[in-house]
């Protein structure tokens, strides 16, 4: 495990601007509110204090849900017209370009990511949601419809028409893997739907959610058409979920907590996305490039620390380059660099927390214990977990049921690539999966029998606004990014009439 810790400040004076201004605060209606309580948020390298965070309670969700439904019908929002609309989410993509690499930072510090991830992947993703919707603020189209209907009075006629308007008030709720790409994931398309927001970040990484608000505002939206609220999930995130004034939730997490929200969207019968858990497989034939396969894998499931929705967990390599790959993949494990977010040297960050680094190694535990073998890494330091690779585990193990959000990969040889499609599609999840091949017929007759929201073919955690993200089983309900995302947040109303 090849760790070098050195504590690293931010240096950018903006990111060094906000630590310093005292604790953070609510956004509602437009205005920043202190809260009676607060919460710490931790550098996961060091365990070094950040900053304190407003803790939100019933009594604020319960006003800023009125202050996001109040914000719906007023004129400077619901009379904005599409172009306006448009220009304010590009000025805010020009907001969040101007101070990426204070996002960046703030991003490594709070989550423990490399800056490079942050800056150069999620920073620039967050920029092209907020510009992608902004093109279609203006292609909100209703259809006209010639109705069959024979029953006009004299001298009549039936027409229809249908109109596309935003669903209403929508609960965004993000996770602490990916903070501000996945706020612009909900936010963006939102907004050009003409919803107002609630904005509930994970309470382990809520500093670059308070920034963008803050960017946003700057920016010129109307208040109460985007509210910040941030503290503790089991609080103000099931305050949100079940409160009756949202008409939506969009939620990136646990499949565990999605199963919390189907609960609490009873009430008013909410509608929901969730992109929940993954365990998502890597195929990898006989044919394929390995000079592309070792490196594309090892990214696939080592990026972030493993800690993605979408991480490659399971590999199945045909048998005659089963020894090579698996050589390869622990080569690259071994090689690969420990430290602080914020060290240019660093390749891989620590994990969110050192709870959540122990849990991680005691599937390590586990499949060791069961007698599967251990290629590369295992071991902990903190809150850092070593990139791992491991062989011969059970196909019914933990290890390949369970969702790890950690740096650990198995690795399973297969004879047949039917043997390793029942493999693949052998799991609860259905959200991501890759292929390796340079057989034209075997790439799509095998991305059309994997079971999954997306298949990627000789790549891996390839993401851009246009691509529809959304899983099946029980990764989740509905999609993210592309037309269809934007879906999420419109409804359909039809007018009849007799002219």
């Amino acid at each position: 495990m090849r760790l070098i810790l050195t504590p690293h400040a931010p240096r950018t004076e903006g990111a060094q601007r906000f630590l310093k201004t005292g604790p953070k605060r609510l956004f509602i209606d437009g205005e920043w509110l202190d809260t009676a309580e607060t919460f710490p948020s931790h550098d996961p390298a060091t365990g070094a204090e950040l900053a304190q965070i407003a803790r939100a309670t019933q009594a604020d969700a319960d006003e800023a849900v009125a202050a996001a439904q109040a914000a719906l019908t007023r004129p400077d929002w619901a009379g904005m017209l599409p172009a306006a609309r448009g220009a304010l989410l590009w000025k805010v993509a020009d907001l969040i370009e101007a101070h990426a690499d204070e996002l960046a930072e703030l991003e490594s510090l709070d989550q423990g990511k490399t800056f490079a991830t942050a800056r150069f992947g999620e920073m620039n993703g967050a920029i092209a949601q907020f510009r992608y919707y902004a093109g279609f603020a203006t292609k909100l189209h209703g259809q006209t419809i010639a109705p069959s209907i024979g029953y006009a009075p004299p001298g009549k006629q039936v027409m229809a028409y249908t109109r596309r308007e935003p669903i209403g008030v929508v609960a965004a709720i993000t996770p602490w893997n990916s903070p501000l790409l996945m706020a612009a994931m909900k936010l963006a398309p939102a907004l050009c739907a003409g919803c107002t927001i609630v904005l509930k970040p994970a309470e382990e990484t809520s500093l670059t959610a308070i920034r963008l608000v803050e960017l946003m505002a700057e920016a010129g939206l109307p208040a109460g058409v985007v509210n910040l609220l941030t503290g503790y999930g089991h609080e103000v995130g099931a305050a949100l979920s079940a409160h009756p004034g949202v008409a939506k939730v969009a939620f990136t997490g646990s499949t565990e907590v999605g199963r919390l929200l189907l609960d609490a969207a009873r009430g008013n019968l909410k509608k929901l996305t969730l992109e929940l858990g993954g365990k998502s497989p890597a195929l990898v034939l006989d044919d394929a490039d390995l000079s592309l396969a070792v490196p594309g894998v090892a990214r696939g499931i080592f990026a972030n620390s493993g800690q993605v929705c979408v991480a490659g967990s399971r590999v199945y390599a045909q048998r005659k380059i089963h020894d090579q790959l698996a050589e390869g993949l622990a080569k690259q494990a071994e090689g690969m660099r420990l430290g602080h977010g914020l060290d240019p040297e660093s390749e891989l960050g620590p994990l969110v927390h050192e709870a959540h680094a122990q849990r991680v190694a005691g599937f390590v535990a586990q499949a060791r214990k069961a007698g599967a073998e251990v290629l590369a890494g295992g071991m902990t330091n903190g809150a850092f977990h070593a990139p791992t690779v491991i062989a011969g585990a059970a196909q019914d193990s933990p290890l390949l049921r369970d969702e790890i959000f950690g740096p650990v990969v198995s690795i399973t040889p297969f004879d047949e690539i039917d043997e390793a499609i029942q493999m693949a599609n052998d799991t609860d999840f259905g959200l991501a999966a890759s292929v390796w091949t340079e057989g034209l017929s075997a790439a799509h007759r095998v991305s059309a029998a994997i079971r999954a929201g997306t298949v990627w073919v000789n790549c891996h955690s390839f993401f851009s606004p246009e691509l529809p993200k959304g899983g099946l089983k029980e990764s989740g309900w509905g999609v993210e990014n592309g037309a269809q995302g934007l879906e999420n947040y419109l409804e359909t109303k039809t007018v009849c009439m007799v002219i």
